[in-house]
């Protein structure tokens, strides 16, 4: 009951759409009829030139005759009524003549009626042995190739060498073959049967071979379904459902195609040749109305489980329109199935004699460009959408190609999908005559569409291999295990620059040609980019000094990725580098960014060669001589450091005193290292000219005050007595001596900390 105002707004919408060609069949009779009058009246010479004369007499009445009003057009509303109301009187003339057939049948008034009782017993049995020869002949068949559709399901199952749906495919296509044949035998038997078995001898009665005609066509119909349902055999099930599911449905359209088939291509047609043509029509209508009733019925009963399965199909999809769409299709797959069985009813009805064979052929082109359609991108997943695994030696070669293309197949893989669905899509449409494929591509604008999108994907791919060529080549380049070895930082740096720079002017050549391609004048986008850039570089001009500087400092090689340098102020090591700025790491961790248009100069630390200078300070009493044998000995103990030799490019410079400073006499030294490990070189040398001063007693000065008590003219100094008082603080913190609360040092005790000592005599240098 739910499902009747469903049912009535298709039926309405089925009655409109064949409005037209039902109400053109009468005027195409009437059409056919005056033809012929009209030949007959000009084959003859005489009514010819009465014609003639009737024409011209016509043609003067109707000059001097006003011209007649047009009549009113008529509503569709009015329209869709009027059809109805015929339809039904049909269908209610139909119903009341079958009714009075089987009235006069019975009671002996059917005058037109050949009804024979005896000759009827006769056929019905000749009949019935031809339908039970045929039968057994096809379960025969049948039986003993199931072993042979065995082995093609296990092939298709666990076979090797193709992909899952190649073999699946190939294994349905044997045994549909296989199918074929096996109806074709039982055809040609119960054909031999009926000519030299049944009847009379050698003949082939019309009983017989409508039935066996009707036999040949319904069972290449269940042939079909059998390979979208093969409940049976997992390996020739075109569909991805299960055993049961495939099981129920077949046995439901096998069921329906038999009904269908057997009573409008046997039955009918024996009722009309033996009872009475109404009677034949009224139960053609009993028929369909019989089969629309058990199809409502069905498709009612499992609305809610087929949504279930088709939601958990959704769920599992990875594309988003995949997912909505099968989703949608889980709600609305019943109303498509309602329309479409409320539309074969109203063509039966309407147009039984045409219409038939054209929702017949239109229901098998649809379900072909369906499963063709699945099957296309089930097999493209197979091989193209899975990770694309590249050779071990080409994975080392290019190490982001492998990535790279696992990023653009999937999106590749979308855009093939869309394709292969708006393909199925006007196939679908133009098998129920509501789109000419074949008109619309032979017109113009179709050609221009098609041509566009081919141009479109060509150069699509062109852009995407040149960028795959390119980048791959470059990272060929980069990668120290390939190409000429390990670049410089100048050749890291220009072809990291030059691969961004590429995959803008791809990106932006590829936009402008298909654009231009698909019919968009870009002579205007382009001065209009211009006019827009001059305006942009007027506004940003320190952006532009920014890349024109940044320009001149790649092609001067300034600096590069990895170099230690001072720029701007700042001193630390580049990280990045881009054609508008430079990225620094300083010591401290912190990064910062530095445009290129605040750069004056650049100091960098990395190129050739780095210096160790190192200024070393004695006290002016010391042996300047000795002093630089140290720096040698250390130098040479340093020369023989395995952590330390590869560095040193050439032997210690020593310049000699450069200052008599105010405590110390500076030696300057210079140690040519690689560059980049000047300042651990320096660090090392450092210690080991410490430790070698040590171990000579060569005093390396440090701040300090000297005290003279006075100075004669020889420049002798005087003896000087000095009392040094130790007050060390005990673990109260007090000064040591110092009696705590409440006692009082011992009588006659003398603390011996402060007692003068003699030794300390004369000048001394205090700290």
């Amino acid at each position: 009951m739910r499902a009747l105002p469903l049912m009535l707004g298709w039926l309405l919408i089925a009655l409109l759409a064949l409005a037209g060609p039902a109400q053109a069949q009468p005027a195409e009779a009437d059409g056919q009829t005056a033809n012929a009058t009209l030949a007959n009246l000009l084959e003859n010479e005489e009514t010819r030139q009465q014609l003639i004369e009737q024409l011209r007499g016509m043609a003067e009445a109707s000059a001097t005759e006003p011209p007649p009003e047009e009549a009113a057009p008529v509503s569709l509303p009015r329209q869709l009524a009027e059809l109805t109301s015929r339809i039904a009187n049909d269908i209610g003339s139909q119903f009341g003549s079958a009714v009075e057939a089987v009235g006069d049948l019975f009671t002996g008034g059917l005058e037109d009626s050949t009804f024979d009782t005896a000759a009827f017993t006769s056929a019905t049995i000749n009949l019935g042995l031809v339908i039970l020869a045929t039968i057994v002949l096809f379960m025969a068949f049948r039986r003993l190739v199931k072993p042979l559709f065995t082995s093609i399901s296990q092939w298709s199952l666990n076979g090797e060498g193709l992909t899952p749906v190649l073999r699946l495919v190939i294994c349905v296509a044997l045994a549909a073959l296989v199918d074929v044949l096996v109806v074709a035998l039982a055809y040609v038997g119960g054909n031999l049967v009926a000519t030299f078995a049944i009847g009379e001898t050698g003949e082939l009665s019309t009983r017989a071979s409508l039935f066996l005609n009707a036999f040949l066509v319904i069972e290449l119909l269940k042939a079909a379904v059998r390979m979208l349902f093969a409940s049976h055999y997992e390996g020739l099930r075109l569909l991805p459902i299960t055993s049961i599911e495939a099981s129920y449905w077949n046995r439901w359209i096998a069921r329906l195609i038999g009904l269908i088939g057997y009573g409008l291509m046997v039955v009918v047609p024996l009722i009309n040749v033996y009872v009475a043509p109404a009677l034949g029509q009224g139960v053609g209508t009993l028929i369909m109305f019989g089969a629309f009733v058990y199809a409502v019925a069905v498709i009612m009963k499992n609305r809610l489980r087929l949504r279930a399965v088709i939601n958990e199909k959704a769920d599992r999809a990875t594309m988003a329109a995949s997912r909505v769409s099968l989703q949608l299709f889980a709600r609305t797959w019943h109303l498509f199935a309602l329309a479409y069985f409320v539309m074969v009813l109203v063509v039966t009805l309407t147009r039984p004699v045409d219409a038939l064979p054209f929702v017949l052929f239109a229901t098998l082109k649809t379900i072909a460009a369906v499963v063709v359609g699945l099957l296309l991108s089930s097999f493209l997943t197979q091989t193209i959408g899975r990770r694309i695994s590249l050779s071990d030696d080409l994975r080392r070669k290019l190490p982001k190609l492998e990535a790279r293309l696992n990023s653009y197949v999937p999106n590749a893989l979308r855009v093939i999908r869309t394709i292969i669905l708006v393909l199925v899509i006007m196939l679908v449409l133009n098998a129920w005559g509501a789109f000419d494929l074949k008109g619309w591509y032979a017109s113009e604008a179709g050609r221009n569409l098609v041509g566009k999108l081919i141009s479109v994907a060509m150069i699509l791919v062109i852009a995407i291999a040149a960028w795959l060529g390119l980048a791959s080549l470059i990272e060929h380049k980069l990668n120290p295990e390939t190409g000429a070895g390990e670049p410089d930082a100048r050749a890291k740096t220009l072809l990291t620059l030059f691969r961004n720079a590429l995959a803008i002017a791809l990106i932006t050549m590829t936009a402008m040609i298909v654009l231009a391609e698909i019919g968009i004048n870009i002579g205007p986008l382009i001065a209009g980019a211009g006019v827009l850039g001059l305006a942009i570089g007027f506004g940003a001009q320190k952006l532009v000094q920014d890349i024109i500087t940044g320009v001149f400092i790649q092609v001067e090689n300034a600096m590069n990725t990895g170099d230690v340098v001072t720029v701007g102020g700042i001193t630390g090591t580049a990280e990045r580098l881009s054609i508008r700025s430079v990225g620094i790491r300083d010591l401290n961790g912190t990064y910062h960014i530095v445009p290129f248009s605040s750069v004056d100069t650049v100091s960098n630390y990395m190129r050739e060669f780095g210096y160790h200078v190192g200024e070393y300070g004695i006290a002016y009493r010391e042996s300047i001589d000795d002093a630089i044998v140290a720096l040698r000995e250390a130098f040479d103990e340093l020369a023989g450091d395995e952590d330390h030799k590869m560095n040193i490019l050439a032997p210690l410079e020593v310049a000699g005193v450069v200052s008599l400073a105010d405590s110390s006499v500076n030696i300057r030294v210079r140690i040519k290292t690689t560059p980049g490990t000047q300042w651990s070189t320096g660090r090392a040398f450092n210690r080991l000219v410490k430790l070698h001063f040590d171990a000579k007693g060569i005093e390396i000065p440090f701040p300090h005050t000297t005290l003279y008590f006075g100075v004669g003219k020889e420049g002798e100094a005087p003896p000087a007595n000095l009392r040094v008082m130790q007050q060390p603080f005990d673990i109260d913190g007090r000064p040591g001596g110092q009696p705590r609360s409440g006692e009082s040092s011992r009588a006659g005790e003398e603390d011996p900390r402060s007692k003068p000592n003699p030794e300390f005599k004369g000048d001394f240098d205090e700290d």
